[in-house]
């Protein structure tokens, strides 16, 4: 039997058209991938593909990201993301879901299901429980004058700052292939023809908001991540790469605040383990959900 795609879909949250893809099979169980920063929905396609069969995929692609709108006043936060998340999930009826999420998907789904135990079934995070603890409190503990002084700034900068031209395709390709070593041939064309768009003259730009680099400074501190972590209720099963540059969240003390969870480490795999090591992982998920 033939194998189709996902279909395209939008939905509305906070005046935002939100833009995510449809695995069909809508009488199994809600599933939804959350991407991370710079990604879209597409880069779950693989994962999806092998559980379509068995569970309803939802792939969103978060503000600012993929085929989603740009936040008019380029201003990004967990919170924003948030919102949207509780919009899809209640306006297509999804919940109780289960969630697969991805580094910067993975901290607005460990806050979704802490804020919303009811409404999360299971959880798995790929490199998804925040950044390193000395970096979430040296940004919280600022003082108020200096930490705006540096966002303002920041903000300036990217204002400032043109969208990078790839003169070809190749070399959008070639980029994406350098920010993963494990990524075949396939895989990095896949992900890049998803994640640009070709611009009148020609050239091609990445689909994300410049803007979305950097996160709301109002945020929660180590010490309230801690507790958030800790109403998390559902099942929890947190993947890692033996490669990554993600800070190991047992070894930083966070893994300890989790009330029913797991972590499994994959060798040979960096950051996007679920394309370093598809098998392994689709196997570990098969069996966890």
């Amino acid at each position: 039997m033939e194998s189709f795609g996902p279909t395209s879909h939008s939905y509305f949250s906070q005046r935002l058209r939100m833009h995510y893809v449809d695995w069909g099979n809508p009488d199994a169980p809600p599933l939804i991938l959350l991407h991370g920063g710079r990604d879209h929905c597409r880069n779950w396609d693989w994962v999806a593909e092998h559980l379509r069969k068995d569970w309803h995929v939802i792939a969103p692609d978060l503000r600012g990201h993929g085929d989603s709108a740009w936040s008019p006043d380029g201003y990004y936060s967990h919170d924003a993301y948030l919102c949207d998340l509780d919009q899809l999930i209640q306006q297509k009826n999804l919940g109780p879901a289960t969630i697969i999420a991805h580094s910067m998907g993975g901290t607005v789904a460990v806050r979704y299901a802490a804020v919303y135990p009811e409404k999360v079934k299971k959880l798995v995070l790929i490199e998804g429980v925040g950044l390193a603890p000395e970096t979430v409190d040296a940004q919280h503990n600022m003082p108020f004058v200096e930490k705006m002084r540096d966002w303002i700034a920041y903000r300036h900068g990217l204002a400032a700052r043109t969208p990078r031209r790839y003169a070809c395709l190749a070399d959008a390709i070639q980029r994406m292939h350098n920010e993963n070593k494990h990524l075949s041939a396939e895989q990095a064309r896949h992900l890049t023809i998803h994640g640009i768009s070709q611009n009148e003259d020609g050239t091609y730009s990445w689909k994300f908001d410049n803007y979305s680099r950097r996160l709301s400074p109002m945020d929660i501190g180590e010490e309230q991540l801690r507790a958030l972590i800790a109403e998390v209720k559902c099942p929890t099963l947190l993947a890692w790469g033996t490669e990554t540059f993600m800070s190991d969240p047992v070894e930083n003390g966070r893994f300890a605040h989790f009330q029913d969870a797991r972590i499994i480490y994959y060798q040979d795999a960096g950051h996007w383990l679920h394309h370093d090591q598809l098998d392994a992982f689709i196997a570990d998920v098969n069996a966890f959900i």
